[in-house]
């Protein structure tokens, strides 16, 4: 029972920070400068009656306070979003057609990435200060130190124009008529780019952990036991040293949802990212306002399911629960 209390208290936090999140980002939308009903009306905006019309149509004549109010009840009871000021579609339709790209590059960059950085933290730790162990440091280091954009303009012009293996820019759908080998060639580039940087960040925080880890006396144990080394190091070694990379792994999910704008802007995917950078272009604030409510409920529970996962990798976490 206390377990359960415990992760009922920490859903409760988790829907104050979605609520505190959504009332700041609703109180920063009306302190931008601008106003949506220009946007709209464009030179017709100087008409008084059309203004006003506008205004009482979009409800924004009302108080700071009722419309939030307005806003948040219609989120909590049916999820609506409301409606894009520029398009007039819905703003959960516009995005449930960004988010399986965006969710797409997140998934495969980040799949992709541990499957790399595990065991090359793992060879590197095992390797301290050899050549290997410095080799892959360096790389690691270089890679975290060459930003995004550089990183995207070199492989499209090794890959795309050098090569022409890939296509520059755009993206296929993998339910499209060309299927999913279209889709994993469009992909690839920004994919790779993400993993880049991922890579970097998760190898070098698992080879710290590891090498604290493999000078404890339970490692020494289980050497003197004539344990073979993957053995040690998969079955002892790694699950003590697991939390920092699952922490960051966790942060990146929420950050990778709306982080990668670059990205997706430099190769014109259409996820969320550009989906809110078009919006605040246009002053389309429920849009905006739509894109940081999902991006923070996709990162509150992505961190709870990883404190859930510390009970499970964790005993003492576990225990201290119990």
């Amino acid at each position: 029972m206390r377990i359960v209390r415990t992760v009922l208290e920490r859903l409760v936090k988790l829907l104050a920070v979605v609520l505190i999140v959504s009332f700041l980002t609703f109180l920063l939308t009306k302190l931008l400068p601008g106003n949506p009903i220009n946007v709209i009306l464009g030179p017709e905006a100087s008409n008084p009656e059309s203004y006003a019309a506008v205004e009482r149509e979009l409800g924004l004549d009302k108080p700071f306070f009722e419309q939030y109010t307005s806003y948040i009840s219609g989120v909590v009871t049916d999820f609506d979003l409301g409606r894009a000021y520029s398009s007039n579609f819905e703003v959960k339709e516009l995005l449930g057609n960004r988010l399986p790209a965006t969710i797409e590059l997140m998934l495969l960059a980040q799949l992709i990435s541990l499957l790399i950085s595990v065991p090359l933290a793992m060879y590197s730790a095992y390797r301290s200060n050899s050549v290997a162990d410095k080799a892959i440091t360096a790389g690691a280091f270089g890679m975290i130190s060459v930003p995004s954009f550089a990183m995207a303009v070199f492989l499209v012009y090794l890959f795309s124009i050098q090569l022409g293996w890939f296509p520059a820019v755009g993206y296929d759908r993998f339910t499209g008529p060309e299927g999913i080998g279209a889709n994993l060639k469009s992909i690839a580039l920004p994919v790779t780019v993400l993993v880049a940087g991922l890579t970097a960040v998760y190898t070098r925080v698992l080879r710290s952990d590891l090498i604290a880890t493999l000078q404890e006396d339970f490692i020494l144990m289980a050497r003197s036991k004539g344990l073979p080394t993957w053995h040690i190091l998969l079955r002892h070694a790694m699950r003590p040293s697991s939390f920092t990379l699952l922490t960051v792994f966790g942060i990146n999910f929420g950050t990778l949802i709306g982080g990668s704008v670059i990205v997706e802007y430099f190769f014109a995917i259409p996820g969320v990212g550009g989906l809110a950078v078009e919006s605040i272009a246009k002053r389309d604030y429920l849009a905006v306002q739509g894109v940081v409510l999902v991006i923070a409920i996709a990162f509150v529970l992505v961190n709870f399911l990883v404190d859930l996962l510390y009970t499970v990798l964790d005993p003492r976490v576990r225990r201290a629960g119990a």
